[in-house]
């Protein structure tokens, strides 16, 4: 069992940017894939990233590709979505999740998920 807990969330002006922590236990941290996503205010959780266990393949959605960045630190059990030059159409509450088997931008590939983090982007 995988727990994951999301912080670094809060309200940023437009053109802004914030970084996303997700620390994970209970669970060997290295043999996962890792996912961020995201859900505003009447619409579906949408892929926002997603990064393979050695960290060596990274996707992303194309809505944000060149402004996002996930990483991981499999030392510290954690990863990362840093978000430069933030949009209104941004403001969610974006989710980390852990998936066991193969990198995925479907939700439904995940094994474990984060309680979420809101992020607010004023214009």
């Amino acid at each position: 069992q995988v727990q994951l807990v999301e912080s670094g969330g809060g309200l940023v002006q437009a053109g802004g940017s914030l970084r996303l922590s997700c620390a994970a236990s209970g669970g060997t941290f290295s043999s996962y894939a890792m996912g961020w996503f995201r859900q505003a205010p009447g619409k579906e959780r949408e892929f926002v990233a997603a990064i393979s266990w050695s960290g060596g393949a990274r996707y992303y959605a194309d809505s944000v590709k060149g402004r996002f960045t996930i990483s991981r630190d499999n030392a510290k059990n954690t990863v990362y979505l840093q978000m430069n030059s933030l949009k209104p159409e941004d403001t969610a509450v974006y989710y980390c999740a852990a998936d066991s088997g193969p990198t995925t931008a479907q939700a439904m590939g995940y094994d474990y998920w984060g309680q979420g983090t809101q992020v607010t982007v004023s214009s």
